[in-house]
């Protein structure tokens, strides 16, 4: 995946196009990723140890991977990943500036 958490990056499709968001959670095997308050759902719970009240919780649910895109760096717009070998280890780069995506 191009993507991986805590990673900054902005949606490109769907209902929350335009947005930007931290990724929390990726899921490599189903292809999604969860992005901090993107793609809001509201979910009926019930009263539990943790929740004793119950009731409507808004939560955000998982997206597919090739709806975000991560921010670059330096100038701050989307952009698409390159890779590269550098001091021996495969890291991501930004195709419009060439800065690495990885610390």
């Amino acid at each position: 995946m191009h993507v991986k958490k805590g990673d900054k990056v902005k949606v490109i499709t769907g209902k929350d196009r335009g947005k930007e968001g931290t990724i929390l959670e990726a899921y490599p095997k189903k292809e999604r990723v969860l992005v901090e308050g993107i793609n809001m759902i509201k979910k009926h719970a019930k009263p539990s140890q943790d929740n004793p009240q119950g009731g409507i919780l808004n939560q955000e649910a998982p997206i597919h991977v090739s709806n975000v895109m991560p921010i670059d760096p330096k100038s701050g717009e989307p952009t698409r990943v390159g890779y590269e070998v550098r001091d021996g280890k495969k890291v991501r780069i930004a195709k419009k500036s060439g800065e690495a995506l990885d610390k």
